[in-house]
């Protein structure tokens, strides 16, 4: 259950980091794909500097959300 939970909370992770870079987006699929990726990235991040955001479903959000829009960012820079 724990992998089903961490997909869905990444695919919403990638489409709102999508939206909200408007036009660093790769796709709907790919955000998804790479929101997935940004929830580990923005898990180890926070992880790493001691920063907690909330607990359940609204943290682990925003928590994907910000790990996606670094990567999306990263990606971006890769794609010029």
């Amino acid at each position: 259950m724990g992998l089903l939970y961490a997909l869905l909370i990444g695919a919403a992770a990638g489409w709102l980091a999508g939206k909200i870079m408007k036009g660093g987006g790769f796709g709907t699929l790919l955000n998804i794909i790479l929101g997935i990726v940004g929830g580990l990235v923005g898990n180890w991040l926070f992880g790493i500097l001691g920063v907690h955001i909330a607990d359940g479903v609204v943290g682990d959000l925003i928590t994907g959300v910000i790990g996606a829009i670094v990567i999306l960012f990263v990606a971006g820079l890769f794609k010029k």
